[in-house]
């Protein structure tokens, strides 16, 4: 037993020190080096949260002057810089490197980082006024700079990543060499207008990724950090296994449901799978699980934090500047997949834990019946719905009722909630972290543990109230929360000391907690700053030489056309290429390179799809990456917990993500996924049909439903989950989906089309990139039918104008410059080939009937076989 206790000891370890490696840095010198470390992370942490506060605004309404403001781009500068610092202070530039000091060589590497990026605001005035026209200091201080990215990278991340940015980096020198195919050549730069193109201007490492991540994402990573300092994360945990823990294969259930926690606000899917797993998958492993699939069940749900809202790994942020939406709609078109992917991961536990007759652990009090059990989750769950409704309906209607008092107002009755539940908390013992290799006899009840922590809850409310009522900026909503956050963090420990004992007490504990909490955003934020400015490379690449559309034509002659290869090619490259990355700087490389391709090869055959669809289908193929062999780090992280083998758990984890896999497939074809264009009512419908589909798709997957299934079993429950997922496939072999119309009548059907309505529209020309003569579908946007005409709404809101020859034909008569039918290399003289029109069909929803008459029959075999094989075993 002590030999057990010490291997599950050492596996903690191990994924510790292996998370600290790539999330935190594995350095931390004694004495005046790592107060430095500190107190520069500290100066990152205090000066992010000031710029983003209203401090600066009503100091410059007070005193007339920008005392104390910074503009987005001095942010970004010093954001890197910053990042630079730490990255080569916190992580050792090699495995034989000291770990308690900082060698002579970092200083330099220090200065050197610091000579380049403040070489931007020196010279801030004198750059602006020769764009182009790069000195030599320039290029020299430019040169510097990547050389300092691409170092801190490779310190922080590993050589992945710097391996991708090296490459694109080689596409722009010898782009034009015969190395290359003729179809991937371009004409080459100099050294000189590359080194301005990616450090001198906003194209590059200082562009949007980095602007973001400056602007944003590290409010809201510190505020997880924070959170986390506090103990919101072992009562994530240990909420999670009391409510689940007693359930067959509890222990998973719970590490499912702690890491979708932990994962809403967490930026790192190795993080999450240390934080969560060093408790949850040692005690799978204990009633039962082989060591890999608990690895396995742990890394699959880690790696889903980061699809699920509020923050997703932080990409949410970027999405918003990326698409061109606001966040709410990013939350919202994100929120279903995630929710229908976790569900299916229990699911898949609960399949798991039967074949393998597995128990939970036992709970305290006295054994309940199964009526008792679903009244109970009944009740649960009735008390979650009527506290969203509260939530929901009552700060809404709070808002309009304190008018301009609205914040001030929810500050009160945010202090007011605050007291009642740390009172409430007061009664109960502080929960303590315990032990995973320790014994676990039996566990706590629910109902003590959720009041132990409940006003860990207040600081999300708040940012929630700012994000959707408030309708605030993502980075001020953060701020907010952070302040909260702040205030319970000080306030918590002696006030809970005066409801016990009638003393105020711990103040120290809670700075603590707070100075603590400071400085692990700080740490946490280096791997992202670092990689958003190594993004910025690969985005400069794509922007100085084109490669996304070099990209798409290779795919497209892979695919030979074919939509479904194509998308299934695009899979396989977002895997590859978010393989070893965080995830920020997934979501940069692969919509940079992957999304423009599913957009113009998908147009070319017919298939427009919002822009949303696309840039989730590739993010999620790059997340999934994390536990991708023979990459795979949070399956390595896991398994260093786990005693097992590496490269069997990201099999096994990825063997469990195929339903997430599928998803991504699933709303390309069928947006409603994404609830685009879908009320209130129709949301809760189409909930309700993808979660039996991924159910289904689940139980085929493990070959058992609601017994071991026979093999035309998963094939039929594979055809139903498809047949629910997109009915639509088979109502298109019945009827076709849209009315083709003559050309000439497009300007008459503009101007006849309701308000923000799309008109579909088929075009033929010639591609002058290429040279080649290609067709395309666009959807053009036609506003408000106050615009005007067909004519007037087009050239307004689409940004087109066309004529008719003598001959009939349509063409594009004019084109906005840079807008986005010209991005999709659409030109003048293009010509109409077709206007489709939806065409007036059945409800899909019809083909619902033979897929659920087809479910009745197997369910009705398999109980019948369950129920036998049960009075045999008696």
């Amino acid at each position: 037993m002590a030999s057990e206790n010490k291997n599950g000891s050492g596996g903690v370890t191990d994924a510790a020190a292996f998370a600290a490696d790539f999330d935190v840095g594995a350095r931390n010198p004694v004495g005046w080096q790592g107060s430095l470390i500190a107190i520069i992370a500290l100066i990152w942490a205090f000066g992010q949260v000031l710029n983003a506060s209203p401090v600066p605004a009503l100091v410059a309404a007070w005193t007339g002057q920008n005392w104390i403001y910074i503009t987005s781009d001095v942010q970004r500068v010093l954001h890197l810089a910053l990042g630079l610092t730490l990255a080569t202070l916190a992580y050792p530039m090699f495995r034989a490197s000291p770990r308690d000091r900082i060698p002579w060589y970092d200083w330099l590497l220090i200065a050197a980082g610091l000579y380049a990026t403040l070489y931007l605001l020196w010279n801030q005035t004198a750059i602006a006024g020769r764009p182009g026209l790069w000195t030599t200091g320039d290029v020299v201080a430019s040169a510097i700079g990547l050389v300092a990215v691409l170092l801190a990278t490779y310190r922080a991340l590993g050589l992945p990543m710097v391996i991708v940015a090296f490459v694109f980096l080689m596409y722009v020198f010898f782009g034009d060499s015969d190395f290359f195919p003729d179809a991937m050549q371009w004409k080459g730069a100099s050294f000189s207008k590359a080194m301005g193109h990616f450090w001198m201007q906003t194209e590059g490492v200082f562009g949007l990724a980095l602007g973001v991540s400056a602007s944003m994402v590290f409010l809201f990573v510190l505020f997880g950090s924070l959170l986390e300092k506090a103990g919101a994360g072992n009562y994530f945990i240990k909420l999670a296994f009391a409510l689940m823990g007693h359930l067959k294969g509890g222990p998973a259930k719970a590490a499912v449901v702690a890491s979708a926690a932990t994962g809403l606000i967490s930026g790192s899917s190795i993080a999450n799978t240390v934080t969560t797993g060093t408790f949850t998958i040692p005690l799978m492993k204990r009633v039962g699980f082989p060591a890999e699939k608990a690895g396995a069940v742990e890394v699959a749900s880690s790696t889903n934090g980061q699809l699920t809202p509020p923050v997703m790994g932080a990409a949410a942020f970027l999405m918003v500047e990326y698409v061109g939406i606001s966040y709410l709609d990013v939350v919202k078109h994100a929120i279903l997949p995630a929710l229908i992917s976790y569900i299916a991961l229990v699911y898949i536990v609960h399949l798991e834990a039967c074949k393998m007759g597995l128990e939970g652990l036992p709970r305290k009090g006295p054994a309940r019946n199964l009526a008792q059990k679903l009244a109970s989750f009944m009740l649960g769950v009735i008390v979650f719905c009527v506290l969203c409704l509260i939530i929901y309906y009552g700060l809404g209607w709070l808002k309009p009722l304190l008018g301009a008092w609205s914040l001030p107002g929810m500050a009160v009755l945010f202090f007011a909630a605050y007291l009642v539940l740390l009172r409430w908390a007061a009664q109960f013992p502080d929960l303590e972290v315990d032990d995973p290799n320790a014994a676990f006899t039996e566990l706590p009840e629910p109902g003590p543990v959720a009041k132990t922590g409940a006003y860990y809850v207040l600081p999300v409310i708040v940012l929630i109230w700012n994000l959707m009522i408030e309708r605030l900026s993502p980075g001020l909503s953060a701020f907010w929360a952070t302040v909260a956050m702040i205030f319970i963090m000080l306030t918590q420990h002696p006030l809970k000391a005066m409801f016990r004992n009638g003393t105020l007490t711990h103040w120290a504990r809670g700075w603590g907690e707070f100075i603590d909490g400071m400085i692990a955003g700080s740490r946490n934020m280096i791997g992202i700053a670092v990689a958003t400015g190594t993004a910025g490379i690969i985005v400069g690449t794509v922007s100085l030489t084109g490669a996304h559309q070099v990209i798409g034509e290779f795919i497209e002659v892979i695919s030979g056309g074919n939509l479904l290869l194509m998308l299934i090619f695009v899979a396989l490259f977002s895997l590859v290429l978010g393989m070893g990355l965080p995830t920020t700087a997934t979501y940069i490389v692969i919509t940079s390179l992957m999304a423009p391709v599913i957009v113009a090869v998908g147009a070319k055959s017919g298939l427009i799809v919002p822009l949303i669809a696309v840039h989730m289908f590739v993010f999620y193929f790059g997340i999934i990456a994390d536990d991708t062999p023979p990459v795979g780090l949070a399956a390595f992280a896991a398994a260093a917990i786990s005693k097992g083998d590496p490269i069997r758990t990201g099999v096994i984890g990825f063997s469990y993500d195929i339903r997430t896999a599928i998803l991504p497939f699933l709303f390309i074809f069928n947006t409603e996924l994404l609830l685009i264009d879908v009320g209130p009512a129709k949301a809760v419908f189409v909930f309700i049909v993808a979660l039996i589909a991924m159910l289904l798709f689940a139980a085929a997957t493990q070959r058992y439903f609601l017994t071991r299934s026979r093999m035309w079993e998963n094939v039929a429950l594979l055809l139903i989950a498809f047949t629910l997922f997109r009915p639509g496939f088979w109502l298109d072999m019945v009827e076709d989906p849209y009315v083709h119309v003559d050309p000439a009548q497009l300007v008459e059907l503009a101007g006849a089309a309701p308000d923000d309505a799309q008109l579909r529209v088929r075009l033929e020309g010639e591609n002058f990139a290429t040279g080649r003569i290609m067709a395309t579908t666009v959807a053009l946007d036609l506003g408000a039918q106050s615009d005007g005409d067909g004519a007037a709404r087009l050239q307004k809101n689409a940004g087109i104008a066309f004529r008719t020859e003598d001959d009939g034909g349509v063409y594009v008569d004019n084109l906005e410059f840079g807008g986005d039918l010209q991005q999709q290399g659409i030109d003048f003289d293009w010509e109409v080939l077709v206007v489709e029109e939806e065409a007036e069909r059945m409800p899909k929803e019809v083909f619902y009937i033979p897929a659920l008459a087809l479910l009745a029959l197997i369910m009705w075999l398999q109980t019948g076989r369950a129920r036998r094989s049960a009075a045999a075993m008696a």
